[in-house]
Protein backbone atom coordinates (compact mmCIF):
# COMPACT_ATOMS: atom_id res chain seq x y z
CA UNK A 1 0.00 0.00 0.00
CA UNK A 2 3.20 2.22 1.10
CA UNK A 3 3.99 1.89 -3.20
CA UNK A 4 0.87 3.30 -3.90
CA UNK A 5 0.75 6.15 -1.86
CA UNK A 6 4.29 6.93 -3.63
CA UNK A 7 2.63 7.54 -6.61
CA UNK A 8 0.10 9.96 -5.86
CA UNK A 9 0.88 12.93 -7.55
CA UNK A 10 1.68 16.17 -5.33
CA UNK A 11 1.46 19.45 -6.30
CA UNK A 12 3.94 22.30 -6.21
CA UNK A 13 2.27 23.15 -2.86
CA UNK A 14 2.41 19.74 -1.65
CA UNK A 15 -1.24 19.07 -1.81
CA UNK A 16 -2.42 15.73 -3.34
CA UNK A 17 -3.73 15.23 -7.13
CA UNK A 18 -6.56 13.00 -7.72
CA UNK A 19 -4.98 11.30 -10.47
CA UNK A 20 -1.78 9.22 -10.08
CA UNK A 21 0.28 7.37 -12.34
CA UNK A 22 -1.79 4.03 -11.83
CA UNK A 23 -5.32 5.59 -12.73
CA UNK A 24 -3.91 8.36 -15.25
CA UNK A 25 -3.41 5.56 -17.87
CA UNK A 26 -7.15 3.96 -17.35
CA UNK A 27 -8.40 6.11 -19.88
CA UNK A 28 -8.07 4.62 -23.72
CA UNK A 29 -6.78 8.46 -25.14
CA UNK A 30 -4.50 8.86 -21.95
CA UNK A 31 -3.12 5.45 -23.06
CA UNK A 32 -3.15 6.19 -26.98
CA UNK A 33 -1.25 9.81 -26.08
CA UNK A 34 1.43 7.63 -23.99
CA UNK A 35 2.23 5.44 -26.49
CA UNK A 36 2.24 8.60 -28.97
CA UNK A 37 5.21 10.21 -26.48
CA UNK A 38 6.70 6.71 -25.68
CA UNK A 39 7.39 7.32 -29.37
CA UNK A 40 9.32 11.04 -28.87
CA UNK A 41 8.33 14.26 -27.45
CA UNK A 42 5.35 16.14 -29.53
CA UNK A 43 3.44 19.34 -28.97
CA UNK A 44 -0.46 19.03 -28.24
CA UNK A 45 -1.15 19.95 -31.90
CA UNK A 46 1.43 17.10 -32.86
CA UNK A 47 -0.62 14.65 -30.36
CA UNK A 48 -4.27 16.00 -31.57
CA UNK A 49 -3.55 14.99 -35.19
CA UNK A 50 -2.73 11.48 -33.93
CA UNK A 51 -5.56 10.75 -31.52
CA UNK A 52 -9.31 10.95 -32.09
CA UNK A 53 -9.93 13.53 -29.73
CA UNK A 54 -9.93 17.89 -30.40
CA UNK A 55 -7.18 19.51 -29.17
CA UNK A 56 -8.89 21.00 -26.26
CA UNK A 57 -9.29 17.41 -25.57
CA UNK A 58 -5.77 16.63 -25.66
CA UNK A 59 -4.69 19.77 -23.57
CA UNK A 60 -6.93 17.99 -20.79
CA UNK A 61 -5.70 14.74 -20.78
CA UNK A 62 -1.72 15.95 -20.67
CA UNK A 63 -2.89 17.94 -17.76
CA UNK A 64 -3.57 14.49 -15.98
CA UNK A 65 -1.03 13.13 -17.35
CA UNK A 66 1.17 15.55 -15.83
CA UNK A 67 -0.48 15.98 -12.55
CA UNK A 68 0.19 11.75 -12.29
CA UNK A 69 3.67 12.80 -13.06
CA UNK A 70 3.81 10.48 -16.30
CA UNK A 71 4.63 13.19 -18.66
CA UNK A 72 7.09 16.78 -18.05
CA UNK A 73 6.83 19.66 -20.52
CA UNK A 74 8.93 22.23 -21.85
CA UNK A 75 8.59 25.94 -23.25
CA UNK A 76 10.21 25.64 -27.32
CA UNK A 77 9.30 29.56 -28.11
CA UNK A 78 5.92 29.50 -28.53
CA UNK A 79 5.10 25.93 -28.22
CA UNK A 80 5.17 23.30 -25.11
CA UNK A 81 6.50 20.30 -25.71
CA UNK A 82 5.20 17.52 -23.68
CA UNK A 83 7.17 13.91 -23.59
CA UNK A 84 7.56 10.86 -21.40
CA UNK A 85 8.49 11.17 -17.80
CA UNK A 86 11.22 8.33 -17.37
CA UNK A 87 10.82 8.76 -13.58
CA UNK A 88 6.78 8.57 -13.35
CA UNK A 89 6.83 5.26 -15.45
CA UNK A 90 9.84 4.04 -13.55
CA UNK A 91 7.63 4.70 -10.27
CA UNK A 92 4.24 3.36 -11.93
CA UNK A 93 6.93 -0.01 -13.10
CA UNK A 94 8.00 -0.66 -9.33
CA UNK A 95 4.35 -0.38 -7.82
CA UNK A 96 3.32 -3.26 -10.53
CA UNK A 97 6.32 -5.24 -10.00
CA UNK A 98 5.69 -5.25 -6.20
CA UNK A 99 2.54 -7.06 -6.93
CA UNK A 100 4.74 -9.38 -9.22
CA UNK A 101 7.42 -10.36 -6.57
CA UNK A 102 4.89 -10.43 -3.99
CA UNK A 103 3.16 -13.11 -6.13
CA UNK A 104 6.43 -14.90 -6.49
CA UNK A 105 7.01 -14.83 -2.82
CA UNK A 106 4.01 -16.28 -2.23
CA UNK A 107 4.68 -19.33 -4.39
CA UNK A 108 7.71 -19.97 -3.56
CA UNK A 109 6.41 -20.25 0.45
CA UNK A 110 3.46 -22.55 -1.11
CA UNK A 111 5.99 -25.00 -2.96
CA UNK A 112 8.05 -25.34 0.59
CA UNK A 113 5.35 -25.83 2.55
CA UNK A 114 5.18 -30.07 3.56
CA UNK A 115 2.61 -31.30 1.30
CA UNK A 116 0.19 -33.47 3.95
CA UNK A 117 -0.03 -37.03 3.54
CA UNK A 118 2.94 -36.96 1.62
CA UNK A 119 6.61 -38.07 2.97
Amino acid sequence: MAERHALIAETREGETHSHDGIDAPSNPTRRAILEQLVRGPLTVGDLASRVPVSRPAVSQHLKVLKDARLVNDHQSGSRRIYQISSDGIARMRAYLDSFWERTLENLKTAAEQPRKGKQ
